[in-house]
């Protein structure tokens, strides 16, 4: 497996507005997830507190699907195991002004750990860098699933995947009941959901809000449907404390996107996260 991903990032941005067609791969199927993002990157529970203990819990963020056999919260029936509400945990896609596929800059949804500028990650190569990433598009060609390097070739031409050959071993490819846990998350108590099912559709949630997911997330007992109570009050507390550049940096990034009426240069953007600690990329 080889990928060329220099100048594109196509698996890091929402780029369906500067597609040529439509493409919302995502939301095919009986569960649609009630976000809008788009190439959400779902991370194993090890890795998710493994944020946590960095003090990057303001990066992540939840998924929930809609599914008719499930609980009923805030009008919407959930996807569910065992009665309670499934989820994942990835990372935030706050606003960037970036330009990929040589297109002209625009504000597009990018993942929280995208350099705007170089179109790198900032924590490639790092222990943080997530085993779906890094495994990238593997999960897909294994499966015989359509990868986001080519999607970008149908629309914008280029040569993305390089070599479509699967790797031998794939980590992060959970299927079925050894995902629970894991990957698959089921939160507890499908009351404690109401309102916060509201804000996630209208796109208003809280930190509080991510933090309890990602305290359920870490909580759960892999294999099983149930959370340890005490690591989830211990987890919550310590993601409370988050207060990194990743979350400075959204929200520095989400009010220029409703207040300048320019895009800026991708450079003004990238420098926003490096004011605020943001590490380097390590280049091609």
């Amino acid at each position: 497996m080889e990928v060329n991903c220099e100048g594109c990032a196509g698996c890091c941005i929402d780029w369906r507005d500067v597609a040529p067609e439509t493409t919302d791969h995502e939301r095919r199927g009986p569960r649609k997830p009630l976000d809008d993002a788009y190439n959400f990157v779902p991370l194993m529970r090890g890795e998710v507190q493994a944020f946590v203990e960095a003090g990057l819990a303001d990066a992540l963020t939840p998924r929930l699907w809609r599914d008719e056999s499930g609980p009923e919260v805030d009008g919407v029936t959930l996807a569910a195991i065992d009665g309670n509400p499934a989820f994942f945990l990835g990372i935030r896609k706050p606003p960037k002004p970036v330009a990929p596929f040589e297109t002209e800059p625009r504000w597009l949804p990018a993942c929280a750990f995208l350099d705007p500028e170089t179109l790198q990650c900032r924590i490639h190569g790092d222990e943080l860098y997530p085993t779906e990433c890094a495994e990238y598009p593997g999960h897909n060609l294994k499966l015989g699933r359509e990868t986001e390097c080519e999607r970008v070739e149908t629309s914008f031409d280029g040569n993305r995947l390089v070599d479509d050959e699967p790797p031998r071993t794939l980590s992060g490819l959970l299927l079925g009941p050894q995902a629970i846990g894991e990957k698959v998350f089921v939160h507890p108590d499908p009351d404690e959901l109401a309102g916060v099912v509201e804000r996630l559709l209208a796109d208003e949630l809280t930190d509080d809000d991510r933090f309890r997911f990602v305290a359920t997330a870490v909580a759960n007992r892999p294999g099983t449907t149930s959370i340890d109570d005490e690591t989830y009050e211990s987890v919550l507390t310590t993601a409370r404390d988050a207060d990194s550049w990743v979350g400075r940096s959204i929200r520095r990034l989400e009010a220029m996107a409703r207040t300048e009426s320019d895009v800026p240069n991708a450079s003004i953007a990238e420098r926003v996260e490096t004011d605020f600690g943001a590490p380097e990329t390590p280049g091609w």
